[in-house]
């Protein structure tokens, strides 16, 4: 409920920044970039339909198939990216199988949210590639790990220098990952994506998260950043790279300028603020607040369907212990036996909560097959726990831990211990990935059908 409460809070201060309320401006421009702003609002509504049927209390509309807002998110976790880049390229690779050699995964997911490194392979999923019009975009899921093994020993280069240089300063320069993002994304902005995004990040300034997202992109201009900038904001990990700053502008000369950190700080495992960025969406579509919130959780009735993916549980059993820990002070939290414990422990709680929030959500909703989270559920060591060691050795192990995690059983966290414990009878991961690769084709199939034949209904469509 707490999510939904906040999501009013968001669509109030959403209505209240308004251009209306510009001070300084006359009342004809007031309702000029009023009007403008609801044309946006209602041009994006049009092409991406977030209003599903279920809200009109169809019995059982949910779960028609071609009705369902699917959702990837992709947790932060620097080089151990390479985990979920293997898990997603096995899944594209299923959806060729059955779709054909074109097929990609934003044509089939209609959010992809990602934090920290998850928000750089968001991006390049998302990013239409150069100069195409075949409406392919930047990356295939097959091309993230060859991109991080190619690129990753030059943004986290082990070095002594790098090592001794943080403690007075950032452990890297971030110059290469500048470097590299903006040189792939080019000029690409965010509401330039081929499906909707959600990447969060954290603005120090404003000591408050900053949610990039598609449809904020397209309706409020001063939001349609760089994605080269966002990627660089969103992986800006505290003592490891340097904070990143922009601004943006607007075509009426407004500015608005960033000083973004990693979104981990905030949100390292990005699904509800998935879910909640979609809901705000449905309820300003819709414009039906009040009856959206009053509806039980048997007609919210499981309309998302929701692939979640780790980098790796880092948690050794008796790494950090209330008796080390009491004995440090500032140095200790930043660094113990080669690695920085205060990074770690904020990662693995903003991920694991939200992952326990989400299951028990999903579970209210009697709709636990709808989500699955795939994590590595045996604790990484040494080397592999580490969001920078990027190691040709270590690199191979990581992939190595995908390969791991595809034949590990469906797991889910137990509430009450936190754990991960097997779901009986649903298979490996990988049995499990190839069942929603089935599901998200159907789903695509029957959109395709429906806009075909001009039947109205549905979830989200494609642009």
């Amino acid at each position: 409920m707490f999510w939904r409460l906040k999501c009013c809070h968001q669509l109030y201060r959403a209505r209240s920044e308004l251009p209306t309320v510009l001070a300084g401006s006359s009342w004809q421009g007031q309702l000029r970039k009023r009007d403008e702003f609801e044309a946006r609002t209602r041009s994006y509504s049009s092409r991406r339909r977030v209003y599903h049927p279920c809200s009109s209390g169809a019995a059982g509309a949910c779960r028609t198939v071609g009705d369902r807002v699917t959702v990837l998110t992709i947790d932060g976790g620097g080089i151990r990216g390479l985990i979920p880049g293997t898990v997603l390229a096995y899944l594209e690779a299923e959806l060729q199988k059955i779709d054909g050699p074109e097929a990609r995964l934003a044509d089939y997911f209609d959010y992809i949210a990602g934090t920290s490194t998850g928000g750089l392979i968001t991006a390049m999923l998302a990013a239409p590639g150069p100069g195409d019009d075949s409406g392919l975009p930047l990356f295939a899921a097959g091309d993230i790990n060859p991109f991080y093994l190619e690129h990753g020993p030059r943004i986290f280069p082990q070095k002594w220098s790098s090592l001794a240089s943080s403690w007075w300063g950032p452990k890297y320069d971030g110059a290469h990952l500048r470097d590299v993002v903006r040189e792939v994304l080019g000029e690409t902005r965010v509401g330039d994506t081929l499906t909707n995004v959600v990447i969060p990040t954290f603005d120090v300034k404003l000591l408050q998260p900053v949610i990039f997202s598609t449809y904020d992109a397209r309706t409020t201009p001063l939001k349609n950043a760089l994605l080269s900038d966002v990627c660089i904001g969103t992986s800006a990990a505290p003592t490891y790279f340097p904070a990143h700053y922009f601004q943006t502008q607007d075509g009426d000369g407004g500015k608005r300028e960033y000083n973004l950190i990693d979104g981990g700080v905030a949100a390292n495992n990005p699904t509800m603020v998935a879910m909640t960025m979609i809901t705000e969406e449905e309820i300003i579509a819709k414009e039906k607040a009040a009856h959206f919130l009053l509806k039980t959780p048997e007609e919210d009735c499981g309309r998302f369907l929701v692939l979640s993916i780790g980098t790796g549980l880092t948690s050794d059993a008796g790494l950090y212990t209330a008796e080390a820990c009491s004995r440090w002070g500032n140095l200790g939290w930043l660094r113990s036996k080669d690695r920085t414990p205060i990074i770690d422990i904020f990662m693995a709680a903003s991920s694991d909560l939200v992952d326990i929030h989400v299951a028990v959500k999903f579970q209210l909703l009697r709709s636990e097959r709808n989500y699955l989270r795939v994590q590595d559920n045996s604790a990484l060591g040494g080397a592999a726990a580490a969001v920078d060691a990027a190691t040709p050795e270590n690199m191979r192990n990581l992939v190595a831990v995908g390969e791991r995690v595809l034949e590990q059983p469906v797991s889910r966290v137990n509430v009450e211990t936190g754990t991960y414990e097997e779901v009986k009878g649903e298979g490996s991961n990988a049995q499990a990935l190839a069942v929603l690769a089935r599901q998200l084709s159907e789903e695509k199939t029957a959109r395709d059908k429906r806009r075909n034949t001009g039947l109205a209904g549905g979830s989200i469509g494609r642009r």
